[in-house]
């Protein structure tokens, strides 16, 4: 039994799934998305004491949504490599739109205004061309393949998944949204994250709930996927589980703390280090394939930037990278040296020429490629101690305390500060050198997972769906409103896309994106009893 809650006119009921019992909640604000007057409905059940499920639908089909022909507009950069784009300077999507009408096409070309955030966004992104304004998807690939033969490609899209700041308050929907709240002054359970058997290897977050025993889940940080770009599952970013840091910090960005002292979204840098004999060699990193970072954020050396940028792989030929157990049964195997090191800390032996073995039971090894090999084979020796140390960092450079209790999950870019929409793209790595990034990626909407602590310390969990026409997504700009809504002091934004899931009871409670269905992730968020 549950209370259906239209807007502001009733207060909602939090029910125990299957029994009798109701719990008075006090009314909740709609979602600020689409025209006021849409209705909304909320659906809200207690899973375990302390914790409630609110499933939440509002709006309904948009009539002035359409399909539509989005074309990828030819560089009119002199170097031949740079890649079609969806946006262009008005000249390159005018000279598009002329190839096109020369081919007995209308196409249109459409400025892109973009909401202002924090750090980034207002004014213009650049200009599109599309084709079409069409009741189906069907008939819109009928008219990509036009495109196509035109000499050009393009993409059919549904013009409700679009994010332009006349859109967010236009459009009507419908939405479908997720809420899981943790209210620790009831909970008893436990609230962390887990990774899986190990590091290197992606499993559902179903299936993490079902191997950890929670009642409820969602995924949590970015990660690989692409072997290309390190080991897949591997975090993008800092990755703290039982107090044990596994994966190191892209640098300055946000992340999602769970702890002792409640749930914060804080920053980070680390420093790591191997110690013998009076020799310190600086770390690159932990538990991740040596020469690859993905969203890079990580040394002074790491082509193209030591800054943080969203979904690139930087590079850097010479590292030096720790791993233990976490990572998997075996070490990424290639050129370059590895020091195995036994539980109590001493060499047990040296791989002089290759990388690429077990990890021995307690135990860590420490890999090097580059010009780094001679100074790792310099500094260890079988039968002698080798030290190595790795401490997580605030934003003021102060060792963070690590215990049991400790779980860190990455993410961004941060949502919410000091109660206020606080959306930082810039600093977070999603404005790039083309605008075309952030335009799929933070101007339009996508499935959203959310994280972060409301004005009375309860964890909030939110998750929307999105690439599909029964459930629009959100924008970056809507997703920090959103969180605002939920009167969320502190507020990041997780992985989304397709690894958006959320699970209750065994149950998947949305409708992830990828066509295969539930996407493998690197780790997820787990409620447990």
């Amino acid at each position: 039994m549950t209370l259906r809650c239209l807007g502001l006119s009733a207060l909602c009921l939090s029910l125990t799934l299957g029994g009798t019992t109701a719990i008075a909640t006090p009314p909740v604000p709609h979602l600020p998305l689409g025209p006021g007057g849409l209705t909304e409905t909320r659906d809200t059940r207690t899973l375990q004491p302390g914790v409630t499920l609110t499933t939440i639908v509002r709006g309904h089909t948009d009539p002035n949504a359409s399909w539509t022909v989005e074309v990828a507009i030819p560089s009119t950069s002199p170097d031949p490599d740079t890649p079609a784009a969806a946006l262009s300077d008005r000249a390159g999507a005018d000279k598009a739109a002329a190839k096109l009408r020369a081919a007995g096409l209308d196409p249109r070309v459409e400025e892109v205004p973009t909401p202002q955030l924090a750090d980034a966004g207002g004014g213009s992104l650049g200009y599109r061309v599309r084709l079409g304004l069409l009741g189906t998807k069907a008939e819109a690939d009928a008219l990509r393949t036009k495109v196509i033969a035109a000499g050009l490609n393009g993409s059919s899209l549904y013009t409700g998944w679009d994010g332009e700041p006349d859109d967010l308050a236009g459009s009507t929907g419908p939405w479908h949204v997720q809420v899981l709240t943790i209210d620790p002054k009831k909970f008893r359970g436990t609230l962390d994250a887990t990774y899986g058997p190990d590091l290197e290897a992606r499993e559902t977050t179903s299936t993490l709930a079902t191997l950890t025993g929670a009642t409820a889940a969602v995924n949590a940080g970015f990660f690989v996927l692409d072997p290309k770009s390190g080991a897949p599952g591997d975090p993008a970013g800092v990755g703290v589980y039982d107090g044990r840091l596994v994966s190191e910090p892209t640098n300055g960005r946000p992340a999602l703390v769970l702890g002792p002292r409640g749930t914060s979204v804080d920053r980070f840098t680390w420093r790591g280090e191997l110690r013998a004999g009076g020799k310190v060699l600086p770390l690159d990193g932990l538990n991740r394939v040596p020469g690859l970072i993905r969203n890079c954020g990580g040394t002074a050396d790491d082509l193209p930037t030591a800054k943080p940028l969203h979904d690139v792989t930087c590079t850097d030929p010479d590292e030096l990278i720790a791993y233990d157990e976490s990572y998997g049964a075996a070490t990424p195997s290639g050129p370059g040296a590895e020091v195995i090191v036994n539980k109590r800390g001493i060499v047990t032996a040296i791989r002089p020429t290759t990388r690429g073995g077990a990890i021995p039971e307690g135990g860590r090894t420490v890999q090097a490629i580059g010009n780094l090999v001679a100074p790792l084979l310099a500094t260890a020796k079988v039968g002698r101690p080798l030290s190595i140390r790795s401490v997580l960092l605030d934003e003021r450079g102060r060792p963070v305390p690590l215990t049991p209790r400790t779980t860190i999950v990455n993410g961004g870019p941060e949502l919410i500060r000091n109660g206020q929409i606080h959306a930082t793209a810039a600093a977070d790595g999603m404005v790039q050198s083309t605008p075309s990034f952030y335009y799929g990626w933070v101007h339009k909407r996508n499935p959203r997972t959310i994280a972060g602590v409301d004005d009375h310390g309860r964890t909030v969990l939110i998750t929307a769906d999105g690439r599909n026409v029964n459930s629009l997504g959100l924008s970056i700009a809507e997703a920090a409103a959103v969180a605002k809504s939920f009167h969320l002091t502190e507020a990041l934004n997780l992985d989304g896309g397709g690894s958006t899931t959320m699970v209750a009871n065994g149950n998947i409670l949305n409708t992830p994106s990828d066509a295969s269905g539930e996407r493998p992730v690197g780790d997820a968020l787990i409620i447990r009893k």
